[in-house]
């Protein structure tokens, strides 16, 4: 024991400095990995520990490996932060056995007692520092396949669920046995014989199992090694799919069977004979394989789980603890091993995710989210001071008298939200989510004056060029009527007109800066920036927005999405914002009506806007265009303006619009829009947003189809700009997507079993968007339609990543995690009590980086 004291004293010396002063010594401690490994190998050279400690002492080791070559500091930190849990533990380690001897193996102390089963239990709390590669039937070569699958930690292995779950657990006598179903048996053995085919590499394990009723055939391809295990006289389960052999219905077999070798009477089959797991897999991984090696953690770990949720909490909502839950989920229990359950478990429940055991899953998954994010805006109002603007500035009177409209109620509502944050000395942190055309732009273009007028910089951040563009061209008479000074800043142009615009910005002579992503790079630098305003459209996540905010001293932020945005993500990715809804549209406007028409209906489409441009009106044709085919795509574009200017619109200009053109081009091609110039305007997605002529009264969308529910809605804002009735064509070809494919896939599977089926998801998204006009119900469908594995791309939205819980599914649970994690924190702000510390440290370790809560101490 002392020899392991001061092994434990020796990685703690530069550990526990490197640790210091918030991690203030991070880069001075060099070659830790070398010298942790060393340390390691000598105690465990010198002498034999239990498991427990063993394990301990090569996952610091593990932790160290490729320590010195990582250049991602917080993953340096969260490497020391893992490393001084696992030395807390071994400092204690005294009170239990000490170490066995080499010669022995026995322990020279007292026997093993309570002391071991404590240290066991401690250890295996901190699954997450502990490597896959360390746990039972792993190693280093199967580790790598694990990680393909996102699977580091043992906390990871215990995490990844089930994608669906077969019942084999309902036994069928060989006798009984019906062609084309899904069947499992129970018997033994009665001949097993290896064939080998040389040429073809080829080896057939053929087996025959009978029971009292009869007998069953199975056949196992290039499976050789399962000849010493399906030995005659073994007593086996298989399932399998029953099929016919050559002579008839009395001679069956089981199609690919999986087996399982029965042993003792006690022992619980893992693979047949119960509801059995069904893992999403990799190349060199099956999910018998994973299957395994999750039964082997659950037995090592599951009793030793710390359990963060309060008991309180579990109590009230009646979920059950993590030690039941875990086990519940990847081994649930067969209908005849659920008698004493208040709600027996149904392969449906299983299938879909909904059993009590998922939903205690994803409610702890959602509450550390929402605890995270609620610290994250506490820490905001409390700890940040910011700037306190003028809010009746008189350069914002001044804005009113320009404009040639009056405010809505609505929008007077959300400007009296954004003047009593800006007047407040806590900085602004607010979403304004309305529907296409409410009018987001004008209060956006108020907050921004409003900071002018008190002597600071504004920066509105757009996610397209040609967003931005816009924004600069409408924005640029107003603010130079009103004397203030707006320079557009974005990724191409002129170095020269790049270094002017960086100029003025730095100086302080342009009061406001519009422009992409490039806001946020290195080489831009405020002289004031009190203001940003972001124009979000689900393109900027957290770290993206706090990167913008750090070219100031604690600026007010100002989120405005492009479409209305469902519940869900507004208490994910926005849930550390304050939100307010502009809930009306302009007085006058109409509802677009919308017409689905079909690829031999394109004529009646065409001769619908033929109309409309003789009646003096303009409309858009709008071509889809995807990363996976934008050559393809823009090709067909091109071709389409030409053909329809030399054709069906003859007697009209066409003007054509894509993102590949240049800047001036483009500037051309829009003033001659809005000019009336060019009557129809043959475009890919970049007018999705941000183009506003209020003559344009239609808009004909190509393969509909193809494009998100989402996209379609902000499409049709193009048009219903005025009084005038406006429309929206969509003509949807007759093919199917990969989506719709795969769908009619899943369709298939679902008959076979006799549920029903229903359209398809993009006629659904069609329909949709026919039968309503409203952006806040066709978000929710959108999300509905696609699922949140499709809508909620990482990339494109910045969501924080779930790994039980599912948005669509568990809406419910979500909205009760954040007024469960909200009414915790208002019990206990900092989550100080000695009962929520473990909970805190999670909270901590999971989105302390993710969602910059560095300055929560």
């Amino acid at each position: 024991m002392e020899r392991l004291r001061q092994i434990v004293q020796r990685l703690a010396r530069p550990i526990d400095f490197a640790s210091r002063d918030a991690y203030a010594h991070l880069t001075t401690v060099k070659g830790l990995g070398p010298f942790v490994s060393r340390q390691v190998v000598e105690a465990l050279a010198d002498d034999v520990y239990s498991t427990a400690v063993e394990t301990d002492l090569l996952t610091i080791r593990q932790l160290f490996a490729d320590y010195d070559q990582i250049a991602d500091q917080a993953e340096r930190r969260r490497r020391l932060a893992g490393a001084q849990t696992i030395l807390d533990r071994l400092r204690t380690f005294g009170a239990g056995p000490a170490p066995m001897t080499p010669k022995s193996g026995r322990s020279t102390a007292a026997p093993p007692g309570d002391g071991a089963m404590n240290h066991a239990s401690q250890s295996h709390a901190d699954v997450w520092t502990i490597p896959i590669q360390f746990a039972r039937g792993v190693g280093p070569k199967r580790a790598q396949l694990l990680e393909r699958l996102g699977i580091a930690t043992v906390e990871d292995a215990l995490w990844y669920l089930p994608w669906r779950y077969e019942d084999r657990s309902v036994v069928t006598p060989m006798g009984r046995l019906v062609v084309g179903q899904l069947a499992t048996v129970c018997g033994t053995v009665q001949s097993s014989r290896l064939k080998r085919a040389a040429r073809r590499r080829l080896s057939i394990l053929e087996v025959t199992v009978e029971d009292e009723t009869g007998s069953v055939h199975a056949a196992f391809f290039n499976q050789p090694y399962l000849e010493t295990q399906l030995q005659a006289g073994r007593r086996v389960m298989l399932s399998g799919m029953v099929s016919a052999r050559r002579k008839g219905w009395t001679d069956l077999s089981l199609e690919s069977p999986q087996y399982e070798v029965l042993g003792d009477e006690q022992d619980q089959p893992l693979h047949v004979g119960r509801i059995v797991p069904i893992y999403h897999e990799t190349k060199g991984l099956t999910s018998r394989q994973f299957r395994t090696i999750v039964r082997g953690l659950l037995d090592q770990y599951v009793a030793g789980l710390q359990e963060i949720v309060p008991a309180a909490l579990l109590a009230k909502l009646g979920f059950p603890s993590i030690q039941a839950a875990l086990p519940d989920v990847h081994f649930p229990p067969s209908p005849a091993h659920q008698a004493g359950r208040a709600s027996p478990l149904s392969m449906e429940a299983l299938d879909r995710g909904v059993t009590p055991a998922h939903h205690r899953l994803a409610f702890e998954e959602f509450f550390v989210l929402e605890l995270a994010l609620a610290l994250r805006q506490q820490t905001v109002k409390e700890e940040v001071k910011g700037i306190r603007f003028d809010a009746g500035t008189q350069l914002a009177g001044r804005l009113r008298a320009l404009l040639p409209f009056q405010l809505t109620a609505a929008q007077e509502r959300v400007l009296s939200d954004i003047q009593r944050d800006m007047a407040s000395l806590q900085p602004m942190n607010r979403l304004i989510q309305g529907d296409v055309g409410c009018g987001k732009t004008v209060v956006g273009l108020m907050a921004m004056v409003i900071a002018c007028g008190s002597g600071y910089q504004a920066a509105l951040m757009a996610p397209t060029e040609i967003l931005a563009e816009q924004h600069f061209l409408t924005l640029r008479p107003i603010l130079e009527a009103l004397g203030l000074t707006a320079v557009l800043l974005k990724s191409g142009g002129s170095a020269k007109a790049k270094s002017a615009a960086l100029a003025q910005i730095e100086s302080g002579a342009a009061h406001i800066v519009i422009g992409t992503h490039a806001l946020i790079q290195k080489g831009v630098r405020f002289a004031r920036l009190g203001l940003a305003v972001i124009d979000e459209q689900h393109k900027f996540g957290v770290l993206q927005r706090k990167a913008l905010l750090e070219k100031g001293y604690h600026p007010d932020v100002l989120v405005m999405t492009a479409t209305p945005i469902p519940r869900t993500l507004a208490m994910t990715v926005y849930g550390d914002l304050d939100i307010s809804v502009i809930d009306a549209l302009p007085p006058g406007r109409r509802p677009i009506r919308t017409w689905l028409f079909g690829e031999a209906q394109r004529r009646r489409a065409y001769q619908f806007m033929q109309d409309e441009i003789r009646a003096g009106r303009q409309g858009y044709i709008v071509y889809p265009l995807v990363e996976e085919s934008e050559k393809v795509d823009l090709q067909a574009a091109i071709q389409a303006a030409e053909r329809l200017q030399a054709k069906e619109f003859r007697d009209a200009r066409v003007g054509l619009l894509h993102g590949r053109l240049k800047a001036d081009e483009k500037e051309r091609t829009m003033a001659a829009f809005k000019a009336g110039e060019i009557q129809i305007l043959v475009a890919t997605t970049v007018v999705e947003v941000g183009v506003d002529v209020p003559n344009a009264t239609v808009i004909l969308v190509e393969h509909a189809e193809r494009f998100g529910l989402a996209q379609l809605h902000q499409l049709r804002g193009r048009v219903g700009r005025s009084a005038l009735q406006s429309y929206c064509l969509l003509v949807a070809s007759g093919r199917r997507t990969a989506e719709d494919r795969e769908e009619l896939s899943f369709q298939g599977r679902a008959r076979s079993r006799g549920e029903g089926a229903g359209a398809s998801p993009s006629r659904q998204r069609l329909n949709a968007l026919v039968n309503s006009t409203d952006g806040f119900v066709i978000a929710e469908e959108d999300l509905r339609i696609r699922g949140p594995g499709e809508f909620f791309g990482v990339r494109q939205w910045g969501l924080p990543e779930l790994r039980v819980a599912n948005l669509v599914r568990d809406a419910a649970l979500l909205e009760l995690a954040r007024r469960e994690a909200f009414a915790l924190l208002a019990a206990d702000p900092h989550l100080s009590a000695p009962r929520h510390r473990a909970l805190r440290t999670v909270v901590l370790r999971r989105w302390r980086d993710k969602l910059d809560l560095g300055s929560v101490s």
